[in-house]
């Protein structure tokens, strides 16, 4: 609730309604919507990874999950960075942080939770939750 009217106050109030899109500006605009899709698609991936009836743990595939043992949380982290570039606050700067905050140490859960789990996940060279780097 706080949050939102945090970015509700600095949009509706403190933005100049004829700022202008700068490239920075599109530039979190795109990475905010490249991380709402990848939300979607990861969201959909772990709601159908099992079939009606089956039990047991399958690993996620495709999309962000190609790349880390969190897609979905590193979607989240990507989506709001890029509303944090776009909006240039603090409060969505502030937002983005906890998001990180919150999500990566428990994406890196997962990462070791699949590691445990799973004799082959090693093979898939996954990072926790930042492709390429953790």
């Amino acid at each position: 609730l706080w949050n939102g009217f945090l970015q509700g106050y600095f949009l509706g109030f403190q933005m100049a309604p004829d700022a202008p899109i700068t490239p920075r500006v599109a530039a979190g605009a795109a990475l905010q919507l490249f991380g709402l899709c990848n939300v979607i698609y990861a969201d959909t991936t772990l709601i159908f990874l099992r079939k009606p009836g089956e039990t047991g743990y399958k690993i996620p595939q495709g999309g962000m999950f190609r790349y880390v043992s969190a897609g979905n949380y590193a979607s989240e982290i990507l989506e709001w960075t890029g509303y944090a570039l776009a909006a240039w606050s603090w409060p969505a700067a502030a937002f983005a942080i906890f998001v990180f905050a919150n999500l990566a140490p428990r994406g890196a859960q997962h990462h070791q939770w699949y590691l445990q789990k799973f004799d082959n996940y090693k093979e898939l060279r996954r990072s926790a939750v930042l492709p390429f780097l953790w």
